[in-house]
């Protein structure tokens, strides 16, 4: 792991959880060509890292790498990681199947990293129960995994747990953003800390919380342009990132080329945050926190184990534009079409698995009565 964590190592990964689609709202479909062209522009600029996961995008992420990058590119011109779904085990016989589909779906014969997917306490539980670190350790043995590591949504004091217990654990991958970072849910910098105590390199996910700090209100914009006017609030957040020390890689799941231009121009000649700039930063969080918003990020891992297979993220995106903009042109449709091939709001049954698996802690069920009451019992 030290020679990969050397000096030259380009920090932005390519996350592949939201690819560029193409079709309709309602049944979207990876568009290959416009991945395959981020892809080429990605690797010609020197950078290696793609990061995907068996559930992504419903297995076509993983398609996606056998078809675009794996298929069209020497295996050792970039490094590969994808995630054993630990939130899905429920038999040990499941790990061997789902990683021979994993290698038949990238077509690429070994993984560089491969991740435990989103531990947290039931999951562990599980993972340790049937074998789960057993079954990573081996894969590293036979060399069809070069590191193995886990992906992590819960406590500073769970994840101390996990280090501990399991020296063999080579890195992992935490949800960490500026706005994060003293979260009394997510406890971005405690878990941050709990890793360098451990001298685990981090990964990092949710560097943009899932977009939300691409899109800032207009008084917190201010306060980053007074320094630099021409700096996109990406840049902002994906420098917060990448000025950390012990960082393995960065990972944004670009959709654009124009956000994949960006990033590149971040991380190319990359410049740590200065003590002024790290100023702005805490002032622009204090102005995104007195604005209501429901912070979801889209990871859909509570739409996973929904009985009433409601697009939960989906909704909650349509309910913060409505208080946004206080205004449902266009936005009463969408919720419609949504409910066309999932369950809508009125349907939850109020089992509070979705809760369970929220990483960031949000009280989905009552999120889901004010949903019913702003876009259901008004029209």
């Amino acid at each position: 792991m030290a020679d990969y964590l050397g000096k030259d190592m380009p920090k932005l990964g390519f996350g592949l959880m939201r690819l560029p689609t193409k079709g309709d709202e309602i049944s979207p479909s990876v568009d290959l060509d416009a991945v395959a062209k981020m892809v080429d522009i990605y690797l010609k600029k020197g950078f290696v890292y793609f990061d995907t996961a068996y559930p992504y995008h419903g297995g076509a992420s993983e398609k996606a790498v056998g078809e675009v990058i794996c298929g069209q590119y020497p295996r050792e011109s970039f490094k590969l990681a994808t995630k054993m779904p630990a939130m899905m085990i429920r038999e040990k016989s499941q790990y061997d199947e789902i990683f021979k589909e994993q290698l038949n779906r990238t077509k690429a014969g070994y993984f560089d990293f491969y991740l435990l997917h989103g531990l947290n306490t039931g999951s562990s539980a599980v993972t340790e129960k049937l074998g789960g670190w057993d079954f990573m350790k081996h894969l590293k043995e036979e060399g069809l995994a070069k590191h193995i590591g886990f992906s992590f949504h819960d406590s500073p004091e769970h994840l101390d747990e996990i280090l501990t217990k399991h020296p063999e654990a080579e890195f992992v991958q935490l949800q960490l953003n500026y706005h994060d970072w003293l979260d009394e849910g997510v406890r971005s910098k405690e878990c941050y800390d709990v890793a360098r105590k451990h001298n685990v390199p981090v990964s990092i996910m949710e560097p943009l919380k899932g977009g939300l700090l691409a899109t800032l209100p207009a008084e917190a914009q201010k306060v980053f342009r007074a320094l630099d006017p021409n700096a996109s609030m990406a840049s902002w957040a994906m420098r917060y990132c990448g000025s950390l020390d012990g960082l393995l890689v960065c990972l944004s799941g670009m959709n654009s080329e124009e956000q994949l231009l960006d990033n590149i121009n971040t991380f190319t000649d990359f410049k740590p945050l200065s003590d002024e700039e790290y100023k702005a930063v805490n002032k622009a969080v204090e102005i995104i926190r007195a604005i209501p918003r429901i912070g979801c990020t889209g990871c859909r891992y509570c739409v996973a184990t929904c009985p009433q297979n409601i697009a939960i993220p989906t909704l909650i995106d349509l309910l913060n534009q409505y208080k946004q903009f206080e205004s449902t042109d266009g936005i009463r449709r969408r919720y419609l079409q949504a409910g066309e091939r999932s369950g809508i709001a009125s349907q939850c049954i109020e089992c509070r698995t979705c809760e369970d698996q929220c990483p960031q802690h949000l009280p989905i069920t009552d999120i889901l009565k004010e949903i019913v009451d702003v876009f259901e019992k008004n029209f």
